[in-house]
């Protein structure tokens, strides 16, 4: 079975169509899947789904792209992680990559989630672009991630150098690949993939984007997240019942308070 550990299926295009999302899901033994926040107004449409569907988990947080709207507090995100389906605070982190000019006020977002993580106890879901210096840094000195006694997190879309990867890993995180990493024009981020060892990895769709090949350039969903598993199992040169089990295993041994 698989997992998607990092989709929008909240967002209007597939929101509209979730019988049908659902469905493709059982076809292609995605049996969960992690529905994410990217701000507070539209965050009630998120844990409607998750309280709607079992198999369906949510996050509570706001994303470094939105410039315009509620800038969350601790509190509001310490309050809001406490109903039973939110097992993570994010998706949250830093992105240079659209945005210009004074970039502080996403750097401290980026601390205020990173201390809701600390306080709930529930991971952080980081989303970097452009940024991967600054993003480590501010996980160090905000205690990120399991050295400093918080929790782990995930490096969720990962698109960054093996490098990155590594500092990431050494401080208890996973890295998520996604149907980026397919493209025949990933060939430096799948020597990341290669060597990032498989009981650090996770799958995701990020979908309605970035569908993974051979469904590139259409509308993503969750039930695609299967073919980035086989593409793991390609370049690793091992099973994909491997694949499937230990990302499945890493998804729950991150995402703790995920009822499997």
């Amino acid at each position: 079975m698989y997992i998607d550990s990092h989709c929008h299926i909240n967002f209007p295009e597939l929101a509209s169509r979730m019988p049908e999302v659902l469905a493709k899901m059982a076809e292609n033994r995605v049996t969960h899947a992690l529905c994410v926040s990217v701000d507070l107004p539209d965050f009630p449409s998120v844990l409607a789904l998750a309280e709607q569907y079992p198999h369906i988990y949510a996050s509570v947080g706001v994303h470094p792209d939105y410039e315009d709207t509620l800038e969350p507090t601790v509190a509001q995100l310490v309050e809001l992680a406490e109903h039973p389906k939110i097992v993570a605070i994010g998706e949250t982190g830093l992105d240079y990559y659209r945005l210009e000019g004074d970039l502080e006020w996403q750097r401290e977002r980026f601390r205020t989630h990173i201390r809701a993580s600390r306080e709930t106890r529930k991971p952080l879901i980081i989303h970097t672009r452009a940024a991967s210096a600054d993003t480590i840094r501010i996980m160090r000195e905000e205690g990120a991630g399991t050295q400093d006694g918080g929790v782990a997190g995930v490096m969720h879309c990962f698109t960054e150098s093996l490098e990155v990867a590594e500092a990431a890993i050494e401080m208890g995180f996973y890295i998520s690949f996604s149907g980026i990493f397919t493209f025949k024009s990933a060939k430096d981020l799948q020597a990341v993939a290669r060597a990032v060892p498989l009981d650090r990895i996770l799958i995701e769709t990020d979908s309605p984007y970035l569908a993974p090949v051979p469904f590139r350039g259409k509308m993503n969903e969750p039930g695609y997240v299967a073919h980035v598993a086989e593409y793991i199992a390609t370049l690793k040169e091992v099973p994909l019942r491997e694949v499937a089990d230990r990302t499945t295993e890493n998804f729950f041994n991150l995402f703790q308070h995920a009822k499997a």
